[in-house]
């Protein structure tokens, strides 16, 4: 399947080595944004898909992040999912808006310059990251950082989110437990492939390190390749230079797999 590029934009960098720019492209019919990174030279990398967490204004895509992972060594693409920054239609937390990643993804590998492609998520990018490296068993690997795994688990967890979840979600857990089921990844890891490295704050009171634990036994116990960063110091948020350590460290991990 592929993807289609409307428009591409140029959009200022503040990395001399590295250009930006804002891509319109085809995800289910939909025009839908993202953010491009591509080093300023002719060589071949590995693609960086970087899946964001969040929905709408919360979350959103920050252009220094991906300077960061692409400045490792890649062409990274952020998709704002449908319905953000000029895309047409609405997110609705890893339902119909995994097509944005999907499409995505797919645009990544059609890139002249990429190699393969890597999928890496944050918070509500964790479901996003391991439903796409479900339907794409080719992906080279996954990160999932304070990801999500379990979206019921969310739903308990989180008391202020429970009213844009039953909207954006169509009701309660209880109400209609397929609809979060489907947004579970947990229940068809069986199709995962690629290898997984989870890193999660044990101190993550935004995703609770349970949600890693869910994911690490389920994958265990399917013999997948997986390893887990736990940090017992660390939130949803690391400090800026425990960050920039573990961003060098996780992409290193990235390029040793499937050498």
């Amino acid at each position: 399947m592929m993807t289609t590029i409307i428009a591409k934009q140029k959009f200022p960098s503040p990395h001399p080595e590295i250009e930006l720019s804002i891509i319109t492209y085809l995800a289910n019919g939909l025009k839908v944004k993202g953010l491009l990174a591509e080093p300023k030279d002719d060589e071949m990398y590995d693609g960086f898909l970087y899946l964001r967490g969040g929905i709408k204004n919360v979350g959103k895509v920050r252009p220094a992040r991906i300077i960061q992972f692409a400045s490792e060594g890649f062409i990274v693409f952020a998709p704002f999912y449908r319905g953000n920054q000029g895309g047409e239609g609405n997110e609705d937390f890893a339902g119909e808006d995994r097509e944005d990643a999907f499409a995505a993804f797919q645009l990544l590998t059609q890139h002249r310059r990429v190699r393969k492609v890597h999928i890496f998520g944050f918070s509500r990018g964790g479901v996003m990251a391991l439903l796409t490296g479900i339907r794409y068993p080719e992906a080279a690997s996954i990160v999932t950082w304070g990801g999500v795994s379990d979206m019921s688990l969310t739903y308990g967890e989180r008391k202020d989110l429970r009213r844009m979840m039953k909207r954006v979600i169509g009701g309660t857990p209880a109400k209609v437990p397929e609809r979060y089921q489907s947004r579970t990844p947990l229940y068809e890891l069986e199709r995962l492939e690629p290898p997984v490295l989870i890193i999660h704050g044990r101190r993550d009171r935004n995703v609770s390190v349970e949600h890693a634990y869910r994911l690490e036994n389920r994958l265990k116990a399917l013999n997948k390749s997986v390893e887990c960063w736990y940090f017992e110091q660390y939130t949803h948020y690391f400090p800026p230079a425990v960050n920039r350590q573990i961003v060098a460290d996780l992409t290193l991990w990235m390029k040793k797999q499937n050498d």
